[in-house]
């Protein structure tokens, strides 16, 4: 049996929903996008509200991946994990990542490329380190290797051990390659890279201290 609808207010707690009510009554409440083309008057059967009812429940978990979205990129695994962790059904969960695909909201090849970068820019790592996050997050092997097939590990081991070695310069060698060897490591850098980084940046650090004491002595 149709039911008409008496009445569309926008709820007072939400602006981008509206609550509808069909023969005086409230009957359900939609998103404003799912709920624009209703009208006072309009008739509706349990078919029609079914319909308007799932495309509302479709808009919700769309908008939440959105949100989700905000806060920094996202992988394609990443979005559907949060989706479900909110319960939303398996079939919905297909027509947000496609439609976040169309929109260039969610790529994993840009992602992966994003996070090489950044990794690079703010926190060097070494090719596995990158490859171990990269397939935590989700990433196929292929996008995977094509993020990571360029990086100069030579170059990202020697700009992560400068870093830390401002904290190790009082230290005598064996400690200074145990600690900035150690730390190369867990950066995902393989033996060669760390022993021949490790030794340059000792020899720079070294060379550094006396060029620093001559001058002292010849004040």
């Amino acid at each position: 049996m149709d039911q008409k609808i008496t009445a569309l207010r926008t709820q007072k707690r939400n602006s981008q929903r509206v609550n509808v009510h069909l023969d005086g009554k409230f009957a359900f409440g939609l998103n404003r996008v799912v709920a624009g083309w209703l009208q006072v008057g309009d008739e509706l059967n349990q078919e029609k509200i079914k319909e308007l009812q799932d495309k509302d429940a479709a808009e919700i978990a769309y908008q939440r991946a959105v949100n989700f979205l905000s806060y920094r990129p996202r992988s394609e695994t990443e979005v559907i994990g949060n989706l479900r962790k909110h319960k939303t059904p398996d079939e919905q969960i297909e027509k947000v990542i496609d439609r976040l695909k169309r929109s260039n909201l969610v790529n994993d090849e840009e992602f992966a490329r994003l996070w090489v970068d950044n990794r690079s820019d703010f926190r060097p790592r070494g090719g596995y380190a990158l490859r171990m996050e990269l397939l935590r997050k989700g990433l196929s092997e292929d996008i995977i290797a094509a993020a990571i097939e360029n990086i100069n590990e030579s170059e990202l081991a020697y700009q992560a051990a400068l870093k830390r070695s401002r904290t190790l310069v009082n230290l005598e060698w064996k400690d200074f390659r145990k600690k900035l060897s150690g730390f190369l490591s867990r950066r995902g850098f393989n033996y060669e890279t760390t022993s021949l980084t490790v030794k340059k940046v000792w020899e720079e650090e070294q060379h550094n201290k006396l060029q620093s004491d001559l001058q002292a002595n010849e004040v």
